[in-house]
């Protein structure tokens, strides 16, 4: 009789909590909760950097006396300084850069002779400003540009040169592969406006434009590698 009796109260009580474990099966499990878990670290764009160049350019160069036009061609290479500060995802920089050039061009003009415009280096101090993918930086660029040009008229007939201010636009894609080191590839526009390049008193305009192409090697200085924003 007693056997039967703790049965069947044992019975009772299982009956009993079914329902609670049903309701404790409908309760969402929370996640748990780490005071100091990590968050997310980007690619930290800001500070100076320093870095080389190489590409090659290809233009046109009008002459008004006489009236020819010829495409200058060649390499390029040369050294960079910028800096840049990040804000969120945007990037905003300074950029100046130099480098020896061997872009020319020549076509036949007046009787058995050439006429020839070169340039000779170039150097651009531009604003960039660009919108971060982490590692990634696609930016546009634009500011002045100096640089030599000589129009000559060849064999030895008549030459003349002159360091020309203009401006220059463009854009990039730079990506930073290794710690502080990123590379780039860049497309400028560079318009150095004309020159007389004539003896006097002859007035003999002289245009040069230019479209360059070129990778870079940068390495950043300054700031830590990774940042939170």
């Amino acid at each position: 009789m007693t056997r039967k009796l703790i049965k069947a109260c044992l019975a009772a009580v299982a009956l009993s909590t079914l329902p609670l474990a049903a309701q404790a099966a409908d309760v969402p499990v929370k996640a748990p909760y780490f005071k100091n878990a990590p968050m997310i670290s980007y690619y930290n764009w800001s500070g100076f950097y320093a870095g080389i160049n190489a590409g090659y350019g290809w233009g046109k160069s009008n002459w008004d006396l006489p009236a020819i036009s010829n495409k200058p061609k060649g390499i390029l290479a040369g050294g960079t300084l910028g800096y840049n500060w990040q804000a969120g995802s945007f990037v905003y920089g300074i950029e100046g850069d130099w480098d020896w050039a061997n872009v020319k061009g020549d076509t036949a003009c007046l009787v058995a002779a050439t006429c020839e415009t070169k340039n000779t280096w170039l150097a651009t101090v531009r604003g960039r400003v660009g919108y971060a993918f982490d590692r990634w930086l696609p930016y546009i660029t634009g500011g002045g540009a100096y640089g030599n040009v000589k129009a000559s008229i060849n064999p030895g007939i008549a030459s003349a040169s002159k360091n020309e201010l203009g401006w220059t636009a463009g854009l990039g894609l730079e990506y930073a592969f290794l710690g502080n080191w990123t590379t780039k590839i860049e497309y400028l526009y560079v318009d150095l406006g004309k020159f007389d390049a004539g003896p006097a008193p002859v007035v003999n305009n002289v245009t040069f434009k230019e479209n360059v192409v070129r990778a870079g090697l940068n390495y950043k200085f300054s700031g830590p590698i990774f940042t939170r924003f």
